[in-house]
C-alpha cells in the first residue's frame, strides 16, 4: 500500500494516508515534479502509459510522483526519475506551488508540488508500466501546443509550465548548460 504525506498549506506534515484514498478525498499532500532539459534547452517530455489511473496517454514533464513518508523530497525525485526513466542526474529545487485538479474518474489531485530542474543527455530506459513515449521539445513549441491542443497535456503540467518558464527566465537556468 503506497502512502502519501498529508500536509497543510505551508507543507508541514499533518499525517499520512493511502495514496488512492487521499486522491478520492481530495486531501492536500506532498508531491514533486521534475523538469529536464538538454544542452539545447529542449525539455524532456514523457507520455503517460495508457493504463495509468488518471491522465493516461497525456504528455507531461519528465517525471512526477510523491515522496514516501520519511523520505527527503529531493531523494524521492532522484529515486522516481530512475524508476520511471532509468537514469539519475543532479537536480536543483526550483520552486513550489499548490494546485487542485479533478478528474473524470472522481479522483482529485490536491498537491503541494516541489518542482526540480536539471539537465540530461543520454540514453533513456523508460519503464513501459509508467511511460508510453518520450520526446524533447522547445519551450516555444510546448507553449504553442498548450494553446492549440491543451487536451494533450496533463492538468498539472498546464499549471506548472508557465511558472517554470518564468523561473527559467528569471534565473537564466538554461544558460548554465550552454
Amino acid at each position: 500500500m503506497l502512502e502519501v504525506i498529508l500536509v497543510d498549506e505551508n507543507d508541514k506534515p499533518v499525517g499520512t494516508m493511502e495514496k488512492i484514498a487521499a486522491h478520492e478525498q481530495g486531501l492536500l499532500h506532498r508531491a514533486f515534479s521534475v523538469f529536464l532539459f538538454d544542452r539545447n534547452g529542449r525539455m524532456l517530455l514523457q507520455k503517460r502509459a495508457a493504463h495509468k489511473y488518471h491522465s493516461p496517454g497525456l504528455w507531461t514533464n519528465a517525471c512526477c510522483s510523491h515522496p514516501f513518508p520519511g523520505e527527503d523530497i529531493h531523494d524521492a525525485a532522484i529515486r522516481r526519475l530512475n524508476e520511471e526513466l532509468g537514469f539519475t542526474t543532479p537536480l536543483k529545487k526550483a520552486f513550489h506551488f499548490t494546485y487542485k485538479a479533478s478528474f473524470e474518474n472522481g479522483l482529485t489531485e490536491f498537491e503541494f508540488d516541489h518542482v526540480f530542474a536539471g539537465f540530461f543527455e543520454g540514453t533513456l530506459h523508460p519503464d513501459p508500466e509508467e511511460v508510453a513515449d518520450t520526446c524533447y521539445k522547445t519551450i516555444d513549441t510546448i507553449e504553442s501546443e498548450l494553446k492549440s491542443n491543451p487536451e494533450e497535456y496533463t492538468e498539472w503540467f498546464k499549471i506548472a509550465f508557465p511558472l517554470l518558464r518564468d523561473w527559467l527566465q528569471k534565473h537564466q537556468f538554461l544558460h548554465v548548460a550552454t
